[in-house]
Order: C-alpha cells, then sequence, then structure tokens
C-alpha cells in the first residue's frame, strides 16, 4: 500500500545557509578571539555571537556547537603550522639553521594565529584527554620530537654546547617563543621575522657583550 493521503501541510525542513569561505573564516576569527579572552569554558555561543553582531540562534546555522568552530579553528592553526614545520625540517639543514627555522616560522604562526596560539597554550592540557582532540597529543609528540632531536643533533655535531641539557634547552626555547602569543600584536613595530632574528640573537648568541 502506498502513503495514505492527507490535508495536513508537510512540516518544512529548517533552511541550511552555507557561508562564503571569507564569512566562515571571520567568524571563526572572532570565536577564536573571544576563546582567548575569556577561555573556552567560559565562552558561551552567545558570547561568540554577541561579538559577530549576529544572533546566536543564526550562529547554530553555521556550527553546531562551540566545540565544533574551537576544533576548527585549533585544526587550521596546526595544519598551516606543520606545513611550515615539515618542510624546514626536510631541507636538510644543519642543526643551527634548522633551529633559527623553526623559530622564525614559529613566530609568522603567531603572526598568522595569534589567538588560537594563544588558545592552545591555555586549554591544551585538558583538551587533548577528550577523544575529539587527542590529535593535540599527537601534535605535542611530533612537536617535542622535532626540537629534541635537533638540539641532539646539534650537540653530536658540536654546534652546540656539550654540556646542554637537552630538554631543559628545549622547553626554555618552547615556552619563551610560544608565550609571546600573548603580547604580539599583527601590525605592530617589528615583524614576526625580526623579532625571530632578536629572540635567536639572544638564545644562540646571548646578551653579554663578548670580549
Amino acid at each position: 500500500m502506498g502513503p495514505v493521503p492527507t490535508n495536513e501541510p508537510r512540516a518544512k525542513k529548517k533552511p541550511q545557509v552555507t557561508a562564503s569561505p571569507e564569512r566562515r573564516r571571520e567568524l571563526l576569527d572572532t570565536a577564536a578571539e573571544v576563546f582567548a579572552a575569556q577561555g573556552y569554558n567560559a565562552t558561551t555561543v552567545r558570547k561568540i555571537a554577541d561579538a559577530a553582531g549576529m544572533l546566536a540562534g543564526s550562529l547554530y546555522y553555521h556550527f553546531d556547537s562551540k566545540e565544533s568552530m574551537l576544533d576548527e579553528i585549533l585544526t587550521a592553526f596546526l595544519t598551516e603550522l606543520w606545513q611550515g614545520y615539515d618542510t624546514v625540517l626536510a631541507a636538510g639543514l644543519g642543526p643551527r639553521e634548522t633551529i633559527e627555522a623553526l623559530v622564525t616560522e614559529s613566530f609568522r604562526e603567531i603572526d598568522r594565529h595569534r589567538a588560537a596560539v594563544a588558545i592552545y597554550q591555555k586549554e591544551s592540557r585538558h583538551l587533548r584527554a577528550q577523544p575529539r582532540f587527542h590529535y593535540l597529543s599527537d601534535s605535542q609528540q611530533k612537536f617535542e620530537k622535532a626540537w629534541l632531536g635537533t638540539l641532539e643533533r646539534g650537540v653530536a655535531a658540536r654546534v652546540f654546547r656539550a654540556d646542554l641539557d637537552i630538554r631543559l634547552t628545549y622547553r626554555f626555547v618552547r615556552d619563551t617563543v610560544w608565550v609571546a602569543a600573548s603580547w604580539y600584536r599583527p601590525g605592530g613595530q617589528h615583524s614576526p621575522e625580526e623579532i625571530a632574528r632578536q629572540y635567536l640573537s639572544m638564545v644562540l648568541d646571548g646578551i653579554a657583550v663578548r670580549t
């Protein structure tokens, strides 16, 4: 038997609204700034919508949850970061040149994704315990391997001091680079390349006058 005819009106499907790539990027950039300023747990979809100048219900047309927004923000940042890092690591550079290139690429990523870096710094420890964000743990392990391996290679090649505490050096370099996301503002007095150059000069050559 076929369907029974009815005079009742059919329920209308909720229209699907697809934002242009540019608008989607704008919304994610706004969400990233709110997450970075207020913290992930304290941020609501309504707060993001208010910052974007729209109703919370309208935001749900584009993203099903704030978790989805955060996922896209962090994935975009890490994808671009590893594209740059993998290019450096595959270039066959010496240990010092590799460190210089990794630091420079890191400051470029802070310039491009300052809010995402700030979120990663604040939130990744508890986020990576969630299955959806397990890739944060994978990225952290890959990051550590790249930096520690380069430092170890430098010590073995006598480019870096033999008495260097590799893990302590890695933590110092990592933390002092990425903390820049808390104060760096794109379009400021110094380019990311200039900040990297100054930073590398202090880390690799020290700040005392050489005699």
